[in-house]
Formats: C-alpha cells, structure tokens, sequence
C-alpha cells in the first residue's frame, strides 16, 4: 500500500460523510488522465501545483481594495488569498471536511484576477466580446493559460470550487465553505485597511452588527467561523441571525469602501489604462507574447489580448503603459 492509500484510506475513517474523499472518481477526474502520485492525494497535488504556479505569484503586486497604497500592511490579493486560505482551512478541520481539497480551492480562487481589483474586471467584461469574470477567468488561467498553454490540470472539484466561489452553489462543500471564507476575509480585512487609511473610524460600523458580531477584526471573525460550524453539514451557511448582521455588513463595506470612498478616487486612471491597453494590442497583436498567440490562433485577438491583461500585475501594468504611451527623454 503507498503512502497516498493509506492517507486516502485514513480520510474514509475520519471525515464526515458530508466530506468530499480523495476517492471519489468524479471529483478528481481531470481533462487528461495522469498516473497516481505515490505519496500525494489528487487534491493535495492540486494544491501543490496552484502554489507554485506563476498565476499564484503574480497575485502579490495584484490590487485589494487599495490602489498601490503607500505601507507594507495593507492587503494584496496575494495575502487575501492565504486569509482565506487559513479560514476555510479551520472551518474544513472543525467539521471534518476534506482540508486539501478546501485548501487548493481556497489558494486557487483569484488565479485569473484582474489587475486594479474589482475596478480591472469591471471594465474587461465591458470591453471584452466574451465578457469577464474573475471566477470564471481563474479556471482558465488553471486550465488553459498556465504552464505555457499546458494548463495545470487540477481535478474537477478543485475547478469547480473555484468557479462558485464568489456566487453560485458548489458540488463539494468544501467548495461552499471556501466561498463563506472569501467574504469573511475580505469584509474583516477591508474594514482593517479601511481604518488604517482614514476612511473609517471602528466606531462607524452599524452599532447592531457590531454586537451579533464583534467590535475586533477577530472577534467578529471568530463569530462568523463559529457560526458556519453550528449551522452543520447539510445547509453550509451562516445562522440565519448572523447571514443578516454579515450581510447588512458587506453594504455598509459597499456603501462606505467600495464605492463611494477616497479608496476608489484611482480607479478612473486605472479603467483608462486597461481600455488603452486593451485597444494598442487590439490593434497590434503582434506586439503579444507567444503564448497569447497560440490562444489567438485559437480563438481569436479578444481573447488572447483578455488574457494578456487580466494576467498583469497593477504595476506590470503601469509599466507597459508608460513603455508605450509615456515619451521617453534623452539622457
């Protein structure tokens, strides 16, 4: 027996029934088949190869909230991805779960991100004919982009939990309980960023949300975790009193953050740039690197100069602009 079976064979005694094992061959089935790792679950290589994945590494000079702000201690979409990581990782342990295929989902969810946040996809699913969601784009970047068009070939669980992530039911729950992680992430995180930017003051956050969920960062992560492992198996959600306090939370953060606040004052510079971009190798498709000519010969210029964008890191970004656009003086 390898080590990977009796791994798999120690999964079947200790996980929940609700749980998704490493056996289940519908759930680690992947595009093209691939021998068995001796000592490695399906979903553990999953995790492996997200990981040291150049997507996975980009995320560090990816957009949050904050648009390239000024201190090391504001969030990048690389530390949110391990704030999430780690979440859904003790929700998964507590209610015996699968941990490796909850963290392989959970470090792979923001793969295909675009650059400048939220703001970067808004604009690539306005100006792109396929239209653009991070979600989706995420399993593209796994299954098509990655290692020079190879594609990592993760298993369907891992692809589909990063699909659902951000809106939609997933098979697994290990999938479901990555998607609660996101939001506890994100919503606790931004209210940190936000008050150490000067935006807000602790003290704004709406007085009843504060009391179901907690003044602090942990306490109020503390009690949104907690209440996932309460609700049980069958529903993975919040109780039904603390979805109302997290949700009446997330539009106060929409309200207060997202939209409306000195955060998003860039975001216009930003939305200029891509479509500027997206417009010059529109136009000049053989200024792409060589990947993204094979995946236009393949479909099309769209969709290789998509790819090619919401790859970019906010300061590759930035810097390819001033390459094309920004005149250059003589020394």
């Amino acid at each position: 027996m390898t080590l990977r079976e009796q791994t798999e064979n120690t999964e079947a005694l200790i996980l929940s029934e609700y749980a998704c094992k490493s056996t289940d061959k519908k759930m680690t089935k992947r595009t093209k088949k691939e021998e068995k790792c001796p000592y490695r679950t399906d979903f553990q290589r999953d995790r492996d190869r997200i990981l040291h994945c150049k997507a996975f590494r980009r995320l560090k000079r990816k957009t949050q909230v904050f648009l390239s702000p000024e201190g090391d201690h504001y969030r990048t979409r690389l530390t949110h991805t391990l704030e999430v990581s780690q979440i859904a990782r003790t929700i998964s342990r507590c209610m015996r779960m699968n941990e490796d295929l909850t963290e392989a989902i959970a470090l792979g969810h923001d793969l295909g991100h675009s650059p400048f946040g939220h703001c970067g996809e808004a604009v690539l699913n306005e100006i792109c004919p396929y239209g653009f969601r991070h979600y989706l784009q995420s399993v593209r970047v796994a299954e098509i982009i990655e290692k020079n068009g190879n594609g990592l070939n993760l298993t369907f669980a891992v692809k589909n939990g990063i699909a659902c992530h951000t809106n939609r039911i997933s098979s697994t729950g290990e999938g479901n309980i990555v998607r609660l992680a996101d939001t506890i992430a994100y919503i606790n995180h931004d209210i940190e960023d936000a008050v150490r930017a000067g935006i807000l003051n602790e003290n704004d956050l709406p007085s009843d949300c504060v009391e179901i969920l907690g003044k602090s960062k942990s306490e109020r992560i503390t009690a949104l975790i907690s209440s996932v492992i309460r609700h049980g198996h069958e529903n993975i959600d919040f109780e039904p009193s603390v979805r109302q306090a997290h949700d009446k939370l997330k539009n106060f953060m929409f309200e207060k953050v997202y939209t409306g606040s000195s955060a998003k004052q860039e975001n216009q510079k930003a939305e200029m740039l891509i479509k500027k971009l997206y417009s010059y190798f529109r136009e000049h498709t053989d200024r792409l690197p060589e990947e993204y000519h094979r995946i236009m010969h393949k479909t099309d210029a769209d969709r290789a100069v998509c790819d090619y964008i919401s790859g970019m890191s906010d300061k590759y970004a930035v810097d390819i602009y001033t390459e094309i656009f920004i005149p250059k003086f003589w020394k």
